[in-house]
């Protein structure tokens, strides 16, 4: 796998984006003024190709599935992650879509095994029992932002690792409640944590963010659920779609979104939320085991454009068994390959996740 690259500015409306090495993904421009609203238990660390972690670190969800996976899964089997929009109805404006994104760049696996300046490739996830202690986390964008305490670790994992300058998303999945708890931005401060924002999803509901709120995400939407994880790939199926990144997007939301980071109003724009999709005539079989599992999911289920960054940059988290020469071979596959689906049939209400 080729080193993570710089990632180009996105057109921010109302705030600047910070730009960052490797495979964090650029900062994304959030609103001026709120509008409004597994594995078994043990946290996880990043896993890298760096010297083994003493006894006491935390090892991550792709590092060592454990038993108890299928006891909570990443939301219900209805929600729109999950649906197959394989034979859903091509967007009328695809084309000129694809064409604002990047018809000719290159698909990018964000993550993978080793480190990168000093950081495992790709957004970790740290798992928690039920009995995590709870912090306070303050947030930048508190009108937009779930309040806690949430049950984070002081020695969470941070995207980026503890120095990184990027999005430094923490994303703490506690298996025994069923919720996701995340974060964009965050750092411990004393007994708690610090961040831009922050969201809590219910793993068994498909209730939405309020209109108009953020999470950790630009979109409003839950990282977790989009992330490509090992455990997922060594089973031999993906069911959910995929988050990615994209350089600039229209201002707006489309379902199941519910936040727009931008003030762009042109029409070939993609909106945040966007449903994507790998072209059916694209043939992947040839690929290796790992990049043709992730490249049926984006054919089956799609991407889901999360937030601002480099273009066809998909998300997963880090795992030391990842082969990142198979990984790599993704970059096959262009922007041209992929086509925008049209997901208005699907939705069964705005504020709800659940499809048709």
């Amino acid at each position: 796998m080729s080193a993570p690259i710089l990632r180009p500015a996105s057109v921010a409306a109302l705030l600047s984006v910070v730009l960052v090495a490797g495979c964090g993904t650029p900062r994304r421009p959030m609103a001026a003024a709120p509008t409004s609203g597994v594995p078994a238990a043990g946290t996880a660390a990043a896993p890298s190709a760096v010297p083994a972690p003493s006894p006491s670190a935390r090892t991550g969800i792709g590092a060592r599935p454990r038993p108890g996976v299928a006891a909570c899964s990443v939301f219900p089997a209805d929600n729109v992650w999950h649906a197959d929009v394989s034979r859903r109805p091509v967007h009328s404006r695809s084309a000129a879509i694809i064409g604002t994104i990047g018809p000719a760049s290159a698909v990018h696996a964000d993550f993978g095994a080793g480190t990168w300046q000093g950081a495992s490739i790709g957004i970790p996830i740290t798992v928690v029992a039920g009995g995590q202690r709870r912090v306070q986390v303050t947030f930048e964008y508190s009108g937009e932002s779930d309040p806690g305490p949430y049950p984070i670790p002081p020695d969470a994992a941070v995207e980026g690792g503890p120095r990184g300058d990027g999005d430094r998303h923490v994303i703490v999945w506690d298996r025994d409640a069923c919720r996701a708890y995340e974060l964009f931005d965050a750092h411990p401060v004393g007994a708690g944590w610090r961040a831009g924002s922050g969201a809590v999803f219910d793993l068994r509901s498909n209730r939405m963010r309020p209109a108009g709120w953020t999470s950790a995400d630009a979109a409003g939407l839950s990282i977790l659920a989009g992330l490509v994880r090992y455990d997922e790939v060594a089973a031999g199926q993906i069911d959910h779609a995929i988050r990615v990144t994209v350089p600039r997007t229209r201002t707006g939301w489309t379902w199941p979104a519910s936040h727009s980071a931008s003030g762009n109003t042109e029409s070939s724009l993609p909106q945040l939320g966007q449903r994507l999709r790998l072209k059916r005539s694209v043939d992947v079989a040839r690929l290796p085991r790992q990049a043709r599992i992730v490249a049926e999911a984006m054919q089956r289920y799609g991407v889901i454009v999360a937030d601002h960054g480099s273009a066809w940059f998909i998300s997963g988290a880090p795992d030391r068994r990842w082969d990142n020469d198979a990984l790599h071979t993704l970059g096959g596959l262009r922007g041209n390959d992929f086509e925008v689906v049209d997901v208005a049939g699907m939705m069964v209400s705005r504020t709800s996740g659940a499809t048709r």
